[in-house]
């Protein structure tokens, strides 16, 4: 594989949970990447490091996603780093990861917490994403990321899913205009999974992990490696037909 014909991929969140996840898996894919962190430099560079080790290129910058005015400067880093480490004035593969967990209940969520998930989930998805428009390749994919949440719901993340529920409704409008450029654009969607996510819970507290299997088909919560993998093979060719989709991978929860 030339360099010409190495994909490039960029992924939001990169350094930490599933984006770290996937930006492994789609290195193993022979795809170069170009990451995001929010705060902790040193995971970021760890990131850096395995992509490295596996062959691949890998490039990181620090951006708060929930930060729009920040994305005009962030897309000229990332058409110089793309000049500069591939010969190159696109990327093809967008990844909008990045994302954080408030549990409140409907009636204690405050605004604060509202506008911050907003701002990360909603707004900061739709003009990153109309930002870097420019330096996505034609016939390239973009991948946004929602939650299980948006089609069964569970107390205590109604602001959270409403806006996950957004996305996957912007999903479907990018399709329709991306599509005269060759763009295919969708949602996955994964179930619980076991990260440091919503401060772990999953992942650390016995009676969610429990409860999570429980109503799950395959009778356990999810780990990264079930959802890197699949977002990595979503983006081969051999689904480039698939398109304004809601993938959901989570084992069948709540069935």
């Amino acid at each position: 594989m030339t360099m010409n014909d190495t994909k490039i991929a960029l992924v939001t969140g990169a350094s930490r949970g599933l984006g770290h996840n996937m930006a492994l898996a789609l290195a193993r894919k022979g795809v170069d990447v170009i990451g995001t962190y929010h705060s902790n430099k040193t995971e970021a560079e760890a990131t850096v490091a395995a992509i490295e080790a596996l062959g691949r290129k890998c490039v990181m910058f620090h951006l708060d996603t929930g930060n729009c005015s920040s994305f005009g400067a962030f897309a000229v880093d990332v058409k110089q780093a793309l000049a500069g480490n591939w010969g190159r004035t696109t990327f093809d593969h967008l990844i909008n990861n990045a994302g954080i967990g408030i549990h409140a209940s409907f009636a204690e969520t405050s605004e604060a917490d509202f506008d911050r998930l907003m701002n990360i989930h909603v707004k900061g998805v739709f003009f990153l994403t109309q930002t870097l428009l420019p330096l996505i390749a034609d016939n390239g994919r973009i991948v946004n990321l929602s939650s299980g949440l948006t089609r069964f719901s569970l107390p205590g993340y109604s602001a959270y899913a409403m806006m996950k529920g957004a996305i996957e409704v912007l999903t479907r409008y990018l399709a329709k205009e991306l599509g005269p450029r060759g763009i295919a654009v969708n949602t996955v969607a994964p179930g619980a999974i076991e990260t440091d996510f919503g401060g772990g819970a999953v992942r650390d507290n016995k009676q969610i992990n429990d409860f999570v299997a429980s109503v799950t088909a395959l009778g356990r919560p999810g780990v990264p490696d079930d959802i890197g993998p699949a977002v990595a093979s979503l983006l081969t060719d051999d689904n480039r037909w698939i398109n304004a989709q809601r993938i959901e991978i989570s084992g069948g929860m709540v069935v």
